[in-house]
């Protein structure tokens, strides 16, 4: 296991760019099964969750070449094979591969899924859309095995607005000739990611953007795709809330700001000092004041920001209440920054009250998950002393060099294996 040694309290100063979107690659890489021949990905992340999603890739047969920021991945040889390896327990994305196989080949046998500890994430939702479809599964034990031979229905109707499901409906309707109905399905950026690519390979989607889409298997699929990996708008807000707690003058670049209006809002009501250009984020030193943020679906505040704004809230004035919608364990990062001196009641698995502005000190503490780890990295910087963070290998699972671009705008970190 590898640490970060981190010595804080120093002003941080220059310009940081966003890399490709780790989520929307969640489900592309899984989606390139789609194509029976070649997809190159570009502004492609070295991140462990890519490195994981690869690894599948090749079990099944993929001709895999990685180079600088390009992915090229080659299908045409891909094989039908169980997926019982350990990569699979590894990610919540894994899940992904579960429609193309089983769409593909008529037939799956794979694990559950892994993934951050956050709370309950079941996954009735994906096997309750695909059995409206016509797939068959039996559970046994860790195993879900899955059959599927025709299409019984046109229309799928969500239990919940679950991303992970509605990419997985996504990608099983691209196998259908017949248009299919999908209502009530999640909006976020990497779902409308996943459908322009879907587009663009030669599937026909409607609805983009929209809680209802129609999706079915085009006239004519490519045999080769070219797809540029949007900016990961959680390492944008992220880094926003890294400025922000910092008191620092950071520009962030190769943003989206039109996925960010929630942050914003939330930014305005917390006073921060921002300019927004192009695809330019410039974030200045600002007396910040504490709000109420509460999470939510897309458009709404995302929940993988909420740790990064909890340690935020932290250096701002007054009280700030955290409402997280959607995970019932997402608030174990609070216990760590109440080891370095933050001032945090957890009022329930949903709420939780931070009170600032509040010196913190550096002291060891463990990264719990891909958020909570950068979540402590940012408290190690703007915390006086130093900080030791264990298990930094959870935070490569999202954030790609983090500590070489850190370094670049004046911090001391070191890593330590």
């Amino acid at each position: 296991m590898s640490r970060f040694i981190v010595r804080g309290g120093k002003k941080l100063k220059g310009e940081i760019k966003v890399s490709g979107s780790k989520n929307a690659l969640s489900a592309l890489l899984p989606a390139s099964l789609l194509i029976k021949g070649r997809t190159i990905f570009k502004n492609v992340p070295k991140i462990r969750d890519v490195d994981t999603l690869i690894k599948i890739l090749a079990y099944l047969g993929a001709e895999i070449r990685f180079d600088d920021s390009e992915l090229l991945i080659d299908t045409k040889n891909v094989e039908y094979r169980d997926l019982l390896i350990p990569e699979v327990k590894l990610l919540r994305s894994s899940l992904l591969f579960l429609a193309p196989v089983l769409f593909r080949f008529g037939r799956v046998r794979t694990y559950f899924p892994g993934g951050d500890v956050i709370g309950a994430r079941p996954i009735d939702t994906h096997l309750d859309g695909l059995s409206q479809l016509g797939a068959k599964f039996n559970i046994k034990g860790e195993i879900i095995e899955g059959t599927f031979e025709k299409f019984d229905n046109t229309l799928v109707l969500l239990r919940e607005s679950s991303v992970t499901a509605t990419e997985t409906l996504m990608l099983a309707s691209c196998f259908s000739k017949k248009e299919i109905d999908l209502r009530l399905v999640a909006l976020e950026p990497h779902v409308q990611a996943l459908g322009r690519f879907l587009m663009l390979a030669g599937y026909s989607v409607k609805g983009l953007g929209t809680p209802f889409l129609r999706i079915k298997k085009g006239q004519r699929i490519n045999k080769e795709v070219i797809f540029k990996i949007p900016p990961d708008y959680i390492e944008a807000g992220t880094f926003i809330a890294l400025a922000g707690a910092t008191k620092s003058e950071i520009l962030i670049v190769n943003a989206n700001p039109e996925e960010l209006d929630s942050v914003f809002s939330i930014m305005k009501e917390m006073r921060f000092d921002y300019e927004i250009k192009h695809s330019s984020i410039l974030v200045k030193p600002a007396k910040l004041r504490g709000t109420k943020i509460q999470t939510g679906l897309y458009p709404k505040f995302p929940s993988d920001l909420q740790p990064p704004f909890g340690v935020l809230a932290t250096q701002a004035e007054g009280v700030t209440l955290i409402h997280e919608w959607l995970y019932e364990n997402r608030f174990g990062y609070l216990n760590e920054l109440k080891l370095m001196g933050a001032n945090v009641e957890i009022l329930d698995p949903h709420r939780a009250i931070i009170l600032g502005p509040t010196p913190l000190y550096g002291k060891e503490v463990n990264s719990l998950d891909i958020r909570a780890g950068i979540t402590l990295l940012i408290g190690a910087l703007l915390a006086e002393g130093e900080t030791v963070i264990n298990e930094v290998e959870k935070i490569d699972r999202g954030y790609e060099k983090i500590e070489e671009r850190l370094r670049m705008i004046g911090a001391d970190i070191k890593r330590v294996d």
